[in-house]
């Protein structure tokens, strides 16, 4: 055990950096040195909460799976419990084909599980590609990926993998169900179809949650917090009392054969942090860059995970502005205004107004835009996108009313693509990782992309760094 207090040095100053620096500090206790380095100038990475129209609103992660578990025991871990909010009952809908639906109940992220809950989107032709999917071969993955759009096309056709899967995965992943992999996507599919259930339809009904008990009510699928998501980010930042250096991107990392030390700043005018332990909690790119001499093999692994770019336009309406009842609208890639000529900008739409009861005037909602590969949409001007999402809005809803307030918030190379055998790169990273001593790995690339992913990932690998520093790995 160190006879000093050892220090740790978070790089990455996003959610998954604060819960590893938050874990640290329960782990190591008070007197350990924890130092989170951001390249940002402000902490929260893709947990941004802004103003508009002076109300506190998300133009990042607006909310988070309330079934995972681990974003709600970090809330009250951290005292935010009385400020959860959950979502309305509205109801999210789909423009494809040129129509707009109520998003389909009974299918899991797109896929169906049955053919009734899917037939007034699809034509009499795709309702039969449906119906007649268990009679097919059964699927045989033979521990291998797929990508989701070539699976779902084969097994039933293109209708439900342009109108329902491809959507559900923009809205997730800003990308693309044709390059996107199975595995890494729809674990649980993945793992029935390896199980034997040869079917794409019974593998979706199996998901399907058992009906609620009589006076039972189902337990919601989504929470925010009423303060934005962000609220979150400070408070951990409070509690886990970390040195924060913002502005600084961390340039070289290097193994000293007794501890750490961190390049930051400048090239020109660069400072050195030593220290026993590193969490790097960054994105891919970057993880590449700073592993390159240190870890080839992981180094590469990182590199061949794609990011997407994409931007919130959010905009405030005035009062009294009549939203659809719905929580939002996901927009089919390739769909067209009614002059079958005009492309839509947005992927979806989220009538925030709606969707969260917490919310009062003015009337507010936010416009996703950009999917993987998209890059010439996020080079047009913030005036240009604000203009576009509301020709869009008023394509699909009618409104025309002029916003009262408006900002765009651009997420550069903010979303890891989960490409074909992500699940064999990111087994190769943590492998790599774990010959390594003192140095652990976080983020949205690993396991999953939602905020309760991100804190798993932050937790254990501040438990691997702790534990190491503790005495308890061997080196």
């Amino acid at each position: 055990m160190h006879a000093r207090a050892p220090h740790v040095a978070v790089v990455g100053g996003g959610v998954s950096g604060l819960a590893a620096a938050h874990r640290l500090r329960m782990l190591l206790g008070p007197d350990a040195r924890i130092t989170v380095v951001e390249q940002a100038d402000r902490l929260g990475g893709k947990l941004r909460t802004t103003e508009l129209a002076g109300v506190r609103f998300d133009v990042g992660a607006e909310a988070f799976l309330h079934r995972k578990p681990e974003a709600q025991e970090l809330i009250n871990e951290v005292g935010l419990q009385d400020h959860v909010v959950h979502p309305t009952g509205a109801k999210a809908s789909v423009h494809a084909a040129g129509r707009t639906h109520q998003l389909p109940a009974h299918t899991f992220m797109g896929v169906p599980a049955s053919v009734e809950t899917v037939r007034h989107m699809l034509s009499s032709e795709g309702a039969l590609r449906v119906e007649m999917e268990p009679t097919l071969p059964p699927v045989e993955l033979q521990g291998g990926d797929v990508a989701v759009g070539a699976l779902m096309k084969d097994r039933f056709g293109s209708e439900v993998a342009d109108r329902l899967v491809g959507p559900l995965l923009g809205g997730v992943y800003a990308g693309r169900a044709d390059e996107l992999g199975l595995r890494a996507t729809m674990p649980q599919i993945a793992t029935l179809l390896d199980k034997g259930v040869g079917s794409l339809l019974a593998a979706a009904a199996m998901m399907m949650p058992a009906p609620p008990q009589p006076r039972v009510a189902r337990p919601p699928v989504f929470a925010s917090l009423a303060n934005g998501v962000s609220s979150l980010v400070d408070r951990l930042a409070e509690v886990a009392r970390p040195e924060v250096r913002l502005g600084l991107p961390v340039r070289v990392l290097s193994w000293l054969g007794h501890g750490w030390r961190l390049e930051i700043g400048s090239a020109a005018t660069p400072e050195y942090l030593e220290c026993d332990g590193v969490v790097l909690a960054v994105p891919a790119p970057s993880a590449r860059k700073l592993l390159h001499e240190l870890a080839p093999q992981v180094s590469a692994a990182y590199g061949k995970v794609e990011v997407a770019s994409m931007a919130v336009v959010a905009l405030a309406l005035p009062p009294g502005t009549e939203l659809p009842q719905r929580s939002g609208i996901l927009i089919a890639e390739g769909e067209r205004y009614s002059d079958r000529i005009t492309p839509f900008t947005a992927k979806a739409f989220t009538f925030s107004s709606r969707k969260w009861s917490h919310y009062g005037d003015p009337v507010i909602l936010r416009g996703s835009v950009g999917r993987h590969g998209e890059t010439a949409l996020l080079q047009r001007s913030d005036a240009d996108l604000v203009k576009a999402v509301r020709n869009d809005l008023h394509e699909l809803t009618g409104i025309k009313a002029a916003p009262i307030d408006s900002v765009v918030q651009r997420w550069g190379g903010g979303l890891p693509q989960y490409g074909v055998g992500h699940v064999d790169l990111v087994d190769t990273i943590e492998r790599g990782i774990a010959d390594v001593p003192g140095l652990s790995v976080a983020g949205a690339t690993l396991h999953g992309v939602g905020v309760p992913a991100c804190i798993a990932s932050g937790d254990a690998a501040a438990a691997r760094v702790a534990a190491h520093l503790l005495g308890r790995v061997r080196r």
